[in-house]
């Protein structure tokens, strides 16, 4: 149920349809524009506050269009956020972004099982370790990092900490504010509701 109702795209202040349109366009992957996930309800929850979504889209684009991090990685540390945040909305969206980066269904799987799930490169199992030290901890161990550099340099180890860090923001938000899924992101969402508790 939503809580923040997603403000109509024909009531958007024309400064924020602006800045939303440079946003999609600055991100905006290899598919073709009419496979793209248009993200009405989230964007129109933003556009409720839009000095807060410039801000949050701002900081959210580097992620998107200018991190240090191949979009494998990004997007491994994103999945791994939005199951542990019991995230559906971000979890349905970034399935489809995973897909396109060449993730298999069965290493998208694999995330809600962790980083002792059979596998994952060191590397990778380094970066889904790492995300959940963020999360639960709020830090990286010291045996993690040292993974981490051993393969990461310091501008991509930034991108790491960003990344969750902005991701499990958004999974909090989106949780919070009740954002419902669009249409298009129904065949992505979890089997079991992540967003439900055990």
């Amino acid at each position: 149920m939503s809580r923040i109702p997603p403000l109509p795209q024909d009531d958007w202040t024309e400064e924020i349809a602006t800045y939303i349109a440079g946003f999609r366009s600055a991100v905006a992957s290899s598919a073709p524009e009419e496979n793209r996930q248009p993200g009405t309800n989230l964007l129109g929850t933003l556009a409720q506050h839009p000095s807060l979504a410039m801000a949050f889209l701002s900081f959210n684009r580097h992620l998107l269009s200018q991190s240090t991090l191949s979009v494998r990685q990004r997007e491994l540390l994103v999945l791994r956020v939005a199951s542990l945040r019991r995230s559906d909305y971000e979890w349905a969206q970034h399935v489809i972004l995973a897909d396109r980066a060449g993730i298999t269904a069965d290493e998208i799987a694999r995330i809600g099982e962790g980083p002792d799930a059979e596998g994952w490169s060191p590397i990778e199992r380094a970066l889904v370790t790492a995300a959940d030290e963020l999360v639960v901890d709020g830090a990286i161990s010291d045996g993690t990092w040292a993974a981490l550099s051993g393969e990461l340099d310091d501008r991509q180890l930034m991108d790491v900490v960003f990344t969750v860090g902005c991701y499990a923001m958004m999974a909090t938000a989106l949780r919070s504010f009740g954002v419902e899924p669009e249409a298009g992101l129904l065949p992505y969402l979890p089997n079991h509701p992540v967003s439900s508790r055990d």
